[in-house]
C-alpha cells in the first residue's frame, strides 16, 4: 500500500473510526495519557459513548463527528477534531461543555453529583493567538492572583500546525504527529521511535485497506465538498446581488471590485445581465 492510500487520521470521520473503536482502546488510552493528567486508575475503565459512527449518508448533515467517553470516576471527556477554525469555535466549545455539565444534574440532585468535563480540541489551523505552544490547558483561572477557581470544565487545545519539525521527546508530540501525518513516510518516522504509535500505524493500514471504511470516508469527503461548493455558490450570488445594487446607483466598476470579491470581468458580466 503506498502512502496515498492511507486514510488521513485528521479527517473527522477517520479519527472517530480509529479512536472510538473499542478494539483500539489501547491507542485511545495512550493518547489520553499524553494529553491529560488524570489519576492512573481513571484510565482502567473507559466507556465510549454513542458507538454508532454515522447516519446513512442520504440526507446526512455535516454535523461534527466527535468522541465522547467517561472515565472510571465518571469524568466526561469529549474529543473533537476540526480541520478549519471558524470564528465561533471557542464560544461553541464553551457552550457545549456547559451543556455537558448541566445534563448531569436533575432537579433533586446535589451539586456534588457533577463530574469534571474535559474537552480536547484538535485543530489543523491556528486557534490560540499569542502563543507558539501547540498544547494548552484552560480552566477557570485568576491570572492576576495565579490561582484556579475550579477545573470542573477543562479545555485542552492541540494545534497541529504549530508542531515543531523536530520531536520534543513527549508522547503527546508523537500522537499529534500521528494525527497530523500526510504520508506513510511521516508515520514510519514516528513509528521508529515510539512502539505504541508503531502498533497504531499497523492498525491504520488495516483500517485503510477496509473497503467499507474507505467508502464511508469517501462519501463523507464528497458530502463535505458538495457542502463547500454550495456555500461558495451562495456567497458568489450574494456578491453579484451587491454588485448589481452598486451599479444601480452608478458606482464605477473599480469601486465595486474594491468592495466585493468579484473581478471586473464578473462585474461586467453582471452588468450585461441587467440589460
Amino acid at each position: 500500500m503506498n502512502s496515498r492510500e492511507l486514510l488521513p487520521v485528521k479527517s473527522d470521520v477517520v479519527f472517530r473510526m480509529f479512536f472510538a473503536d473499542e478494539r483500539n482502546a489501547e491507542f485511545l488510552v495512550s493518547f489520553l495519557k499524553s494529553v491529560l493528567k488524570l489519576p492512573e486508575d481513571d484510565y482502567n475503565e473507559i466507556e465510549i459513548a454513542d458507538p454508532h459512527l454515522l447516519r446513512e449518508y442520504d440526507g446526512d448533515k455535516l454535523a461534527i463527528i466527535d468522541v465522547k467517553l467517561r472515565t472510571k470516576s465518571r469524568k466526561v471527556v469529549h474529543i473533537e477534531i476540526q480541520l478549519k477554525v471558524s470564528p465561533e469555535l471557542k464560544n461553541r466549545i464553551i457552550l457545549y461543555d456547559s451543556k455537558l455539565i448541566a445534563e448531569q444534574i436533575g432537579s433533586g440532585d446535589d451539586y456534588a453529583v457533577i463530574k469534571q468535563v474535559i474537552s480536547i480540541v484538535i485543530t489543523d489551523e491556528k486557534l490560540i493567538d499569542g502563543s507558539g505552544s501547540y498544547h494548552h490547558r484552560f480552566s477557570f483561572y485568576d491570572r492576576d492572583a495565579g490561582v484556579e477557581l475550579s477545573d470542573i470544565i477543562e479545555i485542552h487545545t492541540l494545534e497541529l500546525d504549530k508542531l515543531p519539525e523536530g520531536a520534543d521527546g513527549t508522547e503527546l508530540y508523537d500522537w499529534a504527529k500521528f494525527i497530523a501525518a500526510d504520508t506513510e513516510e511521516e508515520l514510519n518516522m514516528i513509528a521508529e521511535r515510539n512502539p505504541q504509535v508503531a502498533k497504531a500505524v499497523v492498525r491504520l493500514r488495516e483500517l485503510s485497506a477496509d473497503e467499507r471504511t474507505r467508502d464511508t470516508y469517501e462519501r463523507r469527503e464528497k458530502a463535505r465538498r458538495d457542502h463547500a461548493a454550495q456555500t461558495r455558490w451562495a456567497v458568489k450570488q450574494r456578491e453579484f446581488a451587491i454588485a448589481k445594487n452598486m451599479m444601480r446607483i452608478g458606482l464605477p466598476i473599480e469601486k465595486i471590485v474594491e468592495v466585493t470579491d468579484l473581478t471586473s470581468e464578473e462585474i461586467e458580466s453582471a452588468a450585461y445581465e441587467r440589460q
